[in-house]
């Protein structure tokens, strides 16, 4: 029994040799590696965010844009409209005009195309979820 108390108290006087040893050993190799450390500039992305979890809408995946139709064509024209694309989690998109174009035919080719717009659905987590977007589009011509 002695000599185990002897051998512990023997352990924990030297304790803090052992500590500052390991610790000047760390820093020696730390100083080694700082050559291998490569700093990159400050990186912004814009646009969707990358994690699934946060993804606020809709994926397109194709967007056909309308044309202008033969009745308007060679006149000038700036006029928009603005719609709503309420996309189910099974990809089925519904158009809703919230603000139809002047021009009656301008509203007709934008809804007929975005009718051909598909989506990736909305996204919880990996769960697909309904979700929906806004779209204006901006008829402009000289």
């Amino acid at each position: 029994m002695r000599q185990l108390l002897a051998m512990l108290f023997a352990m924990v006087l030297a304790w803090p040799a052992l500590a500052h040893a390991v610790a000047g050993d760390e820093a020696t190799h730390e100083d080694d590696h700082m050559e291998d450390v490569l700093e990159l500039p400050e990186v912004h992305v814009h646009g969707l965010p990358l994690n699934k979890d946060q993804q606020l809408g809709p994926v397109p995946k194709a967007t056909p844009w309308p044309s202008i139709p033969p009745a308007l064509d060679g006149k000038e024209l700036d006029d928009w409209m603005k719609a709503r694309m309420l996309v189910s989690k099974n990809a089925a998109v519904t158009v809703v005009v919230l603000e139809p174009a002047k021009h009656r035919e301008l509203t007709i080719a934008g809804m007929a195309a975005l009718n051909k717009w598909t989506f990736e659905p909305q996204l919880k987590g990996d769960e697909p979820i309904d979700g929906e977007l806004t779209v204006r589009i901006h008829f402009r011509t000289r």
